[in-house]
């Protein structure tokens, strides 16, 4: 339940914000406020371990928390101005910091207890507070193409399509942040291997992050959303009939190359077209609300009915499933994407 209160206003709080942010223009203003105010509304954990009381820390937690990666990664489009594409060379820290932090933390905890993670968590809470007084926000400029509305922008079927693929794909990743390690346990893998194995799926990632900016521009953003989602599906299938192999397992980790680092940095690419100006951070918090949130808590909840009534052959059947239909949802997407690009 707690967890869940973190996805479900990962749904609501980063459009309010957004909304916020595209009427004053001050991206950086509210980072930094949201910043120091989830620090401080964390630091309430310490006070009370009641259900209850830890239940309202997370919901005023998480409102603010989450008004912070779609504003920034405005921001950060904003300062790359024409240069888009190199979205992905400086997303990868984010992906090499897990690495690095994961590797610390489970070689201290083996050593000492797991109640020093709140103060981790507070440390690195008020080094993100720090960190975002020294970055300058981005004017943005309310060009004349600017002023379509965001509902109207919103409602083009190219938009709409675009939304609904990036929904199936983080629902299709449901038994996979849910069921991952146990199902691997009940398999008979160590506890060390699959450590190393998530740890692998994140290093795919930041390889595929480097290359990103070549990539983008050679083959286009609905081609490469087509490859992402036929090799996220191949993914899921393959874990659902070939866990015995280890081989194969060690292949569909490569993978999260495609089915996480290819397709969100197409995503942030292509929020960033369809948003621009004083639309951007409203349209980065509605990527965040669908797919993370709505996506991420469909996700969640049918694969945990599906674990338990059927098996995790099917959780993962289904998986793959929902990322055929974001495949296909894809090849409708080029089209309209071709469409529009031949009327301009």
């Amino acid at each position: 339940m707690v967890f869940a209160v973190i996805m479900g206003t990962k749904i609501i709080a980063p459009n309010i914000w957004g909304w916020i942010a595209d009427h004053t223009g001050k991206r950086m203003r509210i980072v930094r406020i949201a910043s120091i105010l989830s620090l401080f509304s964390f630091v309430g954990i310490f006070t009370s371990q009641e259900y209850h009381y830890l239940l309202w820390i997370m919901v005023v937690f998480s409102f603010f928390w989450n008004a912070n990666l779609p504003q920034f990664e405005a921001v950060t489009l904003s300062h790359l101005g024409k240069d888009t594409h190199r979205y992905s060379s400086i997303r990868l820290w984010g992906s090499l910091g897990f690495v690095v932090l994961v590797t610390i933390l489970g070689a201290a905890f083996e050593y000492y207890s797991v109640d020093l993670l709140p103060m981790v968590i507070v440390f690195l809470l008020a080094g993100i507070w720090v960190f975002s007084l020294l970055v300058p926000d981005h004017t943005v400029h309310h060009f004349e193409k600017d002023q379509i509305s965001f509902k109207k922008k919103l409602l083009t079927p190219e938009v709409m399509i675009f939304f609904l693929i990036c929904f199936l794909l983080q629902a299709s990743h449901g038994p996979y942040y849910a069921f991952y390690s146990i199902y691997l346990e009940q398999n008979e893998y160590p506890r060390s291997l699959i450590g190393q194995l998530w740890a692998l799926g994140v290093i795919a990632e930041i390889f595929i992050f480097i290359i990103m900016h070549k990539l983008l521009p050679k083959f286009g953003a609905a081609g490469l959303l087509i490859v992402c989602l036929l090799l996220t599906a191949l993914r899921w299938f393959l874990i659902a009939y070939y866990v015995d192999s280890f081989t194969v397992i060690l292949f569909a980790q490569c993978l999260h190359a495609a089915s996480f680092g290819i397709f969100h940095a197409v995503a942030i690419h292509q929020i960033h077209r369809y948003f621009p100006g004083k639309l951007q951070g409203r349209g980065q918090a509605l990527y965040s609300s669908l797919s993370f949130g709505a996506g991420g808590a469909f996700g969640a909840l049918y694969s945990g009915w599906i674990w338990e009534s059927y098996g995790a052959t099917w959780a993962y059947n289904v998986a793959g499933m929902i990322g055929v239909a974001a495949l296909l949802c894809s090849l409708l997407y080029r089209q309209l994407s071709t469409h529009q690009s031949s009327l301009k």
